[in-house]
């Protein structure tokens, strides 16, 4: 935004703005909904008011300090509700929570959140972005500890199936974990993350994994260089589950034994819908499909569970733009339910403006019908992952861009939508210090090319299934928005075979057909487009097994195992390979989803077969892939219509037979509908992938 002094700004980054210079914005409160102190655990609900004698809106930041911590955002910039001469957000329920980088054994920066006692400043900020004005205002709140002596204690949260455990301090130097197991012994103890010990303030986690009604007996474990020392038993028993919560059933069609992964022993359902309707709760289960933990209301989608018992949802919500609330939020929840924080579209689209990303500005500010070359950011999309140094994450967001008539292929005559894909990388406070822009590199070969379409032709309109809001359509432009990309993964790849010191971003498009390299060299790269793996692509596939379509098609969740260094895993949906095959009558095995896995030389260009297996279903859309730990594959093929209201998923665990592509299943539960899944160890130990 520009600023000129002594005249009226008029921005169009928000709706329609036109407020006099040196406006002045005041904030009338900052409150509580308790009184300070409150113990760890206590849901405290933040309100606020300001005023603004420009024309607004006004938007309202949250920020938040832990004991002798410095603030960092919990709730990013969105418009507030305006009443009468007053403008308010929505209230914030914080939870006390100190979030800090965490380096895991592999590498990896991540998030751990430890409640502590002490302290805490809560600051709002109240900012009118037409005029630039805004104001502060802190409060200080005193949060006591749950541990009132020397020993341990649990307590309930809201969620049933999750306990706040809490031990006296530990020493500096030591780290701190829970250990949990069914006070009968039947199945083997599970255990939360290591925490690093800062005395003197206690130490809480959440505990989870555990079955409804069930008694537990959990107890802290300290390690200090190489020996562990175990504290008090403390028995917590968990409630019900909640009879108005929509609840998934898993049925068991090949059940666990002598060869399935036990010990990745928790299956984890990112997303569990009814066709197009009401969500079931997120679930977590067992091998044999018994509720371990749930999250009620889901969120519209759970990208990613993170290394210490949080995880990334993409939400509806409102945001800055009045014309939807699909997909607009993006938070970090932690296990018991509760939003760590939260950002939005709104004031993403005003970090990419900053930064030059002139795809990136706000859709409900351009005109109608919008003129050829107009873009903007719709929502959040598909993917969220934080394993980038530093504790940097990547999010995927749509973005929509007018073309002249003839684009694509269309023969309406008019200008054509074009939806892409933006990568948005944000630092360790989720501000935008990085992008990538679709539409910069769509020139052709070896980039993108703009009029090469989605290969099975798909295109959106608002209200479609399957797609999200298409923003830009109107009377004077083509009917149809073509859906030209569908990223729906994102791999951070640290050690490139190259020999790079920084790493790149692996990008699967569904309908382009490619998996592909982008130059992101840790933020320091051209965001190039090196490669791009597929038919058609830039490699050649060694076809060992004669297969009539080698490759994988409208593919799902591609991620480089084995931290960087192993084989490619990928859901192969099939769609191209079905709809191809499908014209002449392809057999049975060829109408299924397929489990792969490929090993790739960027030297020879050339990609081998390490398994393409065949599910035994085929998923029309969504996906799993996942390497496990003893060198078996987990699968989910998703979308698979059994019937024309049957709509279900599939968790397969696959068994590699040795010198064939073939596998067995050790390992089938089939599931309502998910988006995406995993088979893990706990809910503190998700894959890299």
């Amino acid at each position: 935004m520009k600023f000129v002094k002594n005249t009226r700004i008029c921005v169009t980054a928000l709706a329609v703005l036109c407020a006099p210079a040196f406006a002045t914005v005041k904030i009338s409160y900052l409150k509580p909904s308790l009184a300070s102190p409150q113990k760890i655990g206590t849901i405290v609900d933040w309100t606020a008011a300001a005023t603004d004698t420009g024309a607004g809106p006004l938007t309202f930041q949250f920020n938040v300090a832990g004991p002798g911590k410095s603030l960092s955002v919990v709730r990013d910039f969105n418009v507030g509700t305006q009443h009468s001469s007053a403008w308010t957000p929505a209230p914030l329920a914080w939870n006390p929570a100190v979030c800090s980088n965490l380096a895991q054994p592999d590498g990896v920066v991540a998030y751990t959140c430890q409640p502590l006692e002490g302290v805490y400043e809560v600051e709002v900020v109240a900012k009118d972005f037409g005029t630039g004005e805004s104001a502060s205002k802190t409060v200080k709140f005193q949060v006591t500890p749950l541990v009132t002596g020397s020993a341990p204690v649990a307590v309930a949260t809201a969620n049933a199936l999750v306990a706040l455990f809490s031990s006296p301090s530990c020493a500096t130097g030591s780290q701190m974990r829970v250990s949990f197991q069914e006070a009968s012994g039947a199945t083997p103890a599970m255990t939360t993350n290591y925490v690093k010990c800062h005395p003197p303030t206690t130490m809480t986690f959440e505990v989870a994994g555990m079955y409804p009604s069930t008694a537990y007996n959990m107890f802290s474990q300290t390690l200090t260089g190489g020996s562990t020392v175990n504290g008090p038993t403390v028995s917590f028993t968990t409630g019900a589950l909640p009879s108005k919560v929509p609840f998934p059933s898993f049925k068991v069609i090949v059940p666990a034994g002598s060869q399935t992964d036990t010990t990745d022993r928790v299956l984890l359902h990112g997303s569990v819908t009814v066709g197009a309707g009401t969500q079931y709760a997120y679930a977590a289960t067992d091998l044999g499909g018994n509720l371990i933990w749930y999250a009620y209301p889901p969120d519209l989608g759970l990208t990613r569970p993170l290394p210490n018992g949080t995880y990334i949802a993409i939400t509806n919500g409102a945001s800055w733009n009045p014309a939807s609330n699909q997909a607009q939020l993006l938070r970090q929840m932690d296990l018991a339910g509760n939003i760590l924080r939260e950002t939005n579209t709104g004031i993403i689209q005003q970090q990419l403006l900053a930064k030059g990303a002139t795809d990136g500005g706000p859709c409900n500010v351009i005109p109608s019908p919008a003129p050829v070359g107009a873009a903007c950011l719709g929502h959040f999309h598909h993917e969220f992952i934080q394993s980038l140094p530093n504790g940097y994450s990547v999010a995927m967001a749509n973005i929509e861009k007018i073309f002249p008539p003839g684009t694509q292929g269309d023969t309406s005559g008019l200008p054509v939508d074009i939806v892409g894909d933006m990568f948005v990388v944000l630092d360790t406070n989720w501000q935008v210090v990085w992008y990538w822009d679709a539409f910069e590199h769509d020139s052709g070969a070896p980039q993108l090319d703009i009029n090469r379409p989605a290969v099975l032709g798909e295109t959106c309109v608002s209200g479609q299934f399957g797609c999200y809001p298409i923003y830009l359509l109107a009377s004077g432009i083509a009917p149809n928005a073509y859906d030209w990309l569908h990223g729906n993964s994102i791999y951070y790849w640290p050690a490139p075979q190259n020999g790079t010191a920084k790493g790149d971003l692996i990008w699967s498009s569904r309908h382009q057909d490619w998996v592909m390299r982008v130059d992101y060299q840790d933020g320091t790269g051209t965001g190039n487009i090196l490669w791009r793996m597929g038919n058609q692509g830039d490699f050649t596939f060694k076809n060992l097994n004669n297969d009539p379509w080698p490759w994988f098609s409208h593919q799902h969740e591609v991620g480089i195992e084995n931290n960087g260094n192993g084989v490619m895993s990928i859901f192969d949906n099939g769609n191209t390979r079905v709809t191809q095959l499908g014209r002449t009558g392809c057999k049975p095995h060829d109408c299924n989803s397929r489990g792969m896995a490929v090993k790739f030389d960027e030297a020879a260009m050339t990609v081998t077969p390490v398994i393409s297996v065949d599910l035994g279903y085929y998923g029309q859309a969504m996906g799993s892939a996942q390497l496990l730990s003893d060198g078996t594959y987990f699968f989910v093929p998703t979308l698979v219509a059994l019937g024309p209201s049957n709509i279900k998923s599939f968790d397969e665990e696959i068994l590699p037979t040795p010198g064939k592509l073939t596998g067995t299943q050790v390992l089938n539960i089939q599931a309502p509908e998910v988006y995406r899944s995993w088979q893990i160890p706990d809910l503190y130990t998700p894959p890299i992938t």
